[in-house]
């Protein structure tokens, strides 16, 4: 669909953009599972603690432990992601119900401890927010919700392909997201609620609530299970994805086996454990991600639905021949460059400049809460950028191709030639 809107050449421009961010989030992922195999050798092997000790065994900002935990997950990803796709949904159908167990076993165990009647959903601190004050903050974690998501969503078709029928993609779609998300956000909310009276403090990371068990026997089986859980998550939305997205780059050179190693070593160049841990980094990282796939979705939403009204002409997505539909100029739409770069900047502003001017104290005035929506902001300017733009100077056509040809109107069973 990139290359219907962007052209052959420029599908190449949001794939590369989707390809890095994935490789920062495949860091970040693989340094959190790293910290929960870091407990586990410190658990079995006490006499390891030295190396955990970032101000004596320091490289690079992670401490040596840290190195070790990390390099074997590392190995470990890239060893399963060389296996293919079928050993990683094996692994996947594993982790999936593994955390599942884990995580509903952790729950019963911290309630029967606190006691049903110490259980509240309400986990907030500080003065309580009336109705009118609460719908801003839903509204911002919303947002950042979404901007989490939005990654992965671009890259559905890299997943959906494997689904057996149209109808399993649904369901999958059903079951995975609206109710996976409701009821694991319950169980998790309930276990951390349940560590105020067992602990006597809100903790919320469940690696650290197991860590708080202290036996052998819950730190091994939490531990582990917490690892195969990320692991699973980060090669799916983190590492297939750079992968089919680096090698859509040039398939004969880059393979999707070596497209994924890229993604691999660029992870470790990027150190994520420095700055993960800063609030002020997380803040742009998350700003600045959902800001840059923003523009992507809405000019994705525009080509395709309002400028194509979803006439796609197969054929001429594969090829390279200046006469094909999507060749436009030397292979790129200029009208779909042009939208991501402004609506990009834009996006991109709307995170940097509040927080710097206020960092600063070129300003009083706190607009970083704008920052928070980048994603809707991009989404919303390259929608309606690159459809001003095509109104302006038409570059994708629905004229019928003078050779016929293969086009589809949208449709799994409508696919005929003109």
């Amino acid at each position: 669909m990139n290359r219907a809107v962007f052209g052959v050449k420029g599908a190449n421009i949001p794939a590369i953009i989707r390809g890095l961010i994935a490789v920062a989030w495949y860091g970040v992922q693989t340094f959190l599972a790293s910290e929960a195999l870091v407990i586990v050798f410190l658990k079995f092997f006490p006499g390891m603690a030295p190396l955990y000790d970032v101000e004596q065994n320091d490289f690079l900002g992670l401490s040596a432990l840290g190195w070790i935990c990390y390099g074997i997950l590392w190995v470990a990803q890239a060893a399963l992601f060389w296996n293919g796709m079928e050993s990683i949904r094996k692994f996947i159908d594993f982790a999936g119900p593994a955390v599942y167990v884990v995580m509903l076993i952790l729950a019963i165990y911290l309630v029967s401890k606190a006691g049903i009647g110490n259980i509240s959903l309400n986990l907030s601190s500080g003065p309580p927010l009336d109705f009118a004050a609460s719908i801003p903050v839903m509204i911002s974690a919303i947002a950042l919700v979404v901007s989490y998501f939005s990654g992965p969503m671009l890259n559905f078709g890299d997943f959906a392909r494997y689904g057996k029928s149209y109808k399993a993609v649904k369901k999958g779609n059903f079951l995975g997201l609206p109710v996976n998300f409701l009821f694991f956000s319950l169980l998790t909310v309930i276990t951390a609620s349940a560590t105020i009276p067992v602990f006597g403090r809100l903790i919320t990371d469940p690696v650290k609530t197991v860590q708080e068990i202290d036996t052998v026997f819950a730190v091994l089986l939490g531990g582990l299970t917490f690892v195969i859980a990320t692991v699973g998550i980060n090669i799916v939305a983190n590492f297939i994805s750079p992968a089919f997205d680096f090698s859509n780059v040039s398939p004969q050179k880059i393979s999707w086996r070596a497209g994924g190693m890229i993604a691999a070593v660029g992870s470790v160049i990027l150190t994520p454990w420095n700055w993960y841990s800063n609030n002020d980094a997380i803040h742009y990282t998350l700003g600045v991600l959902g800001a840059l796939i923003g523009p992507l979705f809405g000019i994705l939403i525009a080509g395709y639905y309002v400028v194509s009204r979803q006439k796609v002409w197969v054929d001429d997505m594969y090829t390279m021949k200046s006469t094909g539909r999507y060749w436009f100029r030397n292979g790129y739409n200029p009208n779909a460059v042009k939208a991501v770069a402004i609506s990009g900047a834009i996006s991109i502003a709307s995170v940097l400049i509040p927080k710097m001017l206020l960092d600063t104290g070129a300003t009083a005035v706190n607009a970083a809460w704008i920052g928070n929506y980048s994603w809707f902001l991009g989404c919303a300017l390259g929608f309606v950028v690159f459809r001003a733009l095509e109104r302006r100077s038409p570059m994708i056509s629905l004229e019928p191709a003078a050779g016929g040809g293969t086009v589809s109107d949208g449709t799994l069973s409508d696919s005929r030639p003109l």
